[in-house]
């Protein structure tokens, strides 16, 4: 583990009260992307307590109502980073109503049809409406709520299947009591895409595996009180599954954490339940898979790009889907890995077999019969986790028939069925590319010692090296696109391609152990640093060439992933400190608002810019698309007052020398780095003060462009072109 970091040079150096006058224009509150938003919260999950307690911070020391404190880096990644990331899931799952409702789902429907007329009423007042199935999911979150000793938030509104697409002005101001009653935060049906998209669905389910992992990781009493599950510490009876109310041990690691945390599990297993069971579709119609038989070339049966949901509008009771219709057949590759990604989580958090560390422990006294059922080895019935495994084989199966092209060994954005015949497309984006290494690295774990793990390593090497070969351009960055047959795009780059290419093969390095992935990917991230950040102005260009930097979630979630897993993997020591400049100059001017758990409690009262949720219309989700001037004066962030730096000469020959002013004392470097990324020269001034003179021979330097890169404690501060003549 990393020893924890300090930052030495004043307020005035690295503060976040930076010295600008330009910041990101919101430009699109209204459109609510699900797929961009939850890979959002994803990479802002993984980049939150996880990346904070790798770093060797004490999340005990951190309190959101004290910004910044102990450190900004400690603040922006523990706090921030990860209630940004709850926001979002929260206000998907439980609040906006951009979905299906639970009260329709598979489980709830099923267990419903096994109830007796007198069922209905039983659990809602008393008084029959027709309807047993309000019945049966009350009575589901009563268990929940008894399992974990929490009393459910009022008017929630839990969802099990996603919308693509909704509009994020609310109708209604939020109230004061939102934490516990969410009916002001519902969002307006009308303005909804009534569309179910595979990636949406997957990237929440994600979501959802992060959290309920998270939350059911341990268990509580009734004080309160965190306890670590050791195996023979139980909320259960003794030989039984079921919760035993008098023993004084609750599932989660809190209240509120035991609570969500089935909920989230719930509404996963109901999602993919739908997906097996109803939407699998074979060029013609919707249906059923089944998993245990299925093999595509018996016929594929795949899960399309989007299907239309037609709701029947009931009187006091959320809508229900009656009909379901394919209105884009495509099946494309981010949404198919987006799946994967969350039937291979859950698939190893419901694992009977795992007893590796005392969060599997909890896990096996939620999945051995109560409150949920036991796997089918256990009880002869498949169970979650027959149901995660199954899923995931059929998704990495139509990966296989559907988007690798063996002979170009890459895969492919996306394919159709023409006839029962697979047709596949021609191009493969870098974003694609990355993360279907990432989804195949987990598909690999979870498949371990089987035929399918040795394919999805074949795969996973197969595309790196896919990669390697067509995407890198001859100045070390990286295409946005490759069309077999035609070559790569010639449109300018982007941070997203580029991030995304890094990611993927920090994680082919992680698999396999090769060290020319790990290499090429620093050298990818010293390119990305050089070309796109701007550390005068603590942001990063979106597109290279473009005087604007639009930022979007999906490029937001993309660069936290990336500086995350530079600094995890790459050993990147300027890039945590990177990222947090950047959370505070870009993120926190594109989330809508904020509540308690980030620190505020009301206006602005902590002064980062978020507005207080209570008494707006927006919920605390990302803007749409947000707009920074890279054109604007002012905007540098070090005073010159304080840092003067120069670089000369320029051309230069066989030395440059780089005179810096530092006020506090500083660790300085000055590095200078070839087009592809690669260090070529440096030089090391140790901890200094003053004005300051740095040579750095260029040991006979081939002529060419190369960049310099001053820091000071390992922050870029100054990146500046150089040519050798």
């Amino acid at each position: 583990m990393k020893k924890l970091f300090t930052i030495s040079i004043v307020a005035a150096l690295l503060s976040i009260g930076q010295q600008t006058t330009a910041q990101v224009v919101v430009q699109d509150d209204t459109t609510f992307n699900t797929k961009s938003q939850l890979l959002l919260a994803n990479e802002l999950f993984e980049s939150g307590e996880p990346f904070a307690e790798y770093l060797g911070y004490n999340l005990d020391n951190l309190d959101p109502m004290a910004l910044n404190s102990p450190d900004s880096v400690s603040y922006t990644l523990g706090i921030e980073n990860y209630e940004y990331s709850r926001y979002i899931l929260g206000t998907l799952t439980a609040r906006s109503g951009l979905g299906l409702h639970m009260m329709w789902s598979p489980v709830v429907m099923e267990k419903a049809a096994m109830q007796d007329a007198s069922f209905d009423g039983m659990f809602t007042g008393g008084t029959p409406n027709g309807y047993k199935e309000d019945d049966m999911l009350m009575m589901m979150m009563g268990m929940f709520g008894t399992n974990a000793n929490q009393t459910p938030p009022a008017n929630a509104f839990p969802q099990f299947a996603d919308f693509a697409y909704g509009n994020m002005h609310l109708p209604q101001t939020v109230a004061s009591d939102f934490q516990m009653d969410f009916s002001s935060m519902r969002w307006d049906r009308s303005k909804m895409d009534i569309t179910l998209n595979l990636g949406a669905m997957g990237q929440s389910m994600w979501k959802q595996y992060f959290w309920a992992s998270d939350m059911l990781s341990a268990f509580h009493d009734g004080n309160d009180n965190g306890i670590e599950a050791d195996g023979t510490n139980s909320p259960d009876s003794v030989g039984s599954p079921n919760f035993d109310p008098n023993n004084d041990i609750y599932y989660g690691g809190n209240n509120l954490d035991g609570y969500i945390g089935q909920v989230l599990t719930a509404v996963s297993i109901n999602k993919t339940k739908l997906l097996i069971t109803q939407l699998a579709y074979d060029g013609t119609n919707l249906g059923m898979v089944d998993p245990a038989t299925y093999d595509p070339a018996n016929g594929i049966q795949y899960f399309p790009t989007a299907i239309g949901v037609t709701e029947t509008m009931l009187t006091a009771l959320p809508p229900q889907a009656s009909a379901y219709q394919v209105t884009d057949e495509t099946s494309q590759l981010f949404d198919q890995l987006s799946f994967l990604l969350a039937t291979t989580s859950f698939k190893n958090m419901m694992d009977p077999n795992n007893s590796s560390d005392a969060a599997h422990l909890a896990y096996k006294e939620v999945f051995d019969g109560n409150p949920f059922p036991a796997d089918m080895a256990t009880t002869g019935v498949a169970g979650p986790y027959d149901l995660m495994m199954g899923a995931s084989k059929v998704i990495f199966l139509n990966l296989k028939a559907m988007h690798y092209n063996g002979t170009e060994n890459t895969f492919v954005d996306e394919a159709t069925l023409n006839g029962g015949n697979v047709v596949m497309g021609n191009t493969i984006t870098a974003e694609n590319a990355g993360y279907i290494i990432i989804a195949l690295s987990k598909f690999s774990d979870e498949f371990a010692g089987t035929s399918l793990q040795i394919l999805a390593d074949i795969y996973l090497t197969a595309q790196a090296n896919y990669i390697l070969a067509n995407f890198k351009d001859v100045n070390g960055g990286f295409y946005n696109s490759y069309t077999i047959g035609t070559g790569a795009s010639t449109t300018n780059k982007t941070l997203a391609a580029n991030g995304a290419i890094i990611k993927g093969l920090y994680a082919a390095y992680e698999a396999t152990g090769d060290m020319t992935y790990l290499n090429e990917a620093n050298a990818a991230y010293n390119y990305l640093i050089n070309n796109f950040y701007v550390p005068t102005a603590q942001v990063f260009k979106t597109t290279l060439n473009d005087t604007n930097a639009v930022y979007t979630p999906w490029n937001l979630a993309i660069l936290s992933g990336t500086l995350r897993e530079a600094s995890i993997v790459g050993n990147q020591a300027d890039a945590e400190l990177i990222y947090t400049r950047v959370f505070k100059t870009v993120y926190n001017d594109m989330i809508l608002a904020e509540a308690e758990q980030s620190g505020e409690t009301g206006s602005d009262s902590d002064g980062d810019g978020v507005p207080y949720i209570a008494g707006g219309t927006r919920p605390f989700v990302f803007a749409n698309k947000g707009v920074y001037s890279l054109t604007t004066t002012g905007l540098a962030y070090l005073n010159k007052n304080l840092v003067n730096i120069n670089i000369y000469p320029n051309p230069a020959t066989n030395y440059i020398s780089v005179d810096v002013d530092v006020e506090t004392y500083s660790k300085v470097d000055v590095v200078v780095y070839d087009i592809n990324g690669r260090i070529v020269a440096s030089e090391n001034l140790g901890n200094v003060s003053g004005s300051q003179n740095i040579r750095v021979e260029l040991n006979n330097l081939n002529s060419g462009n190369y960049m310099v890169r001053v820091m000071f404690n390992n922050e870029p501060v100054s990146i500046e072109k150089l040519i050798v003549k």
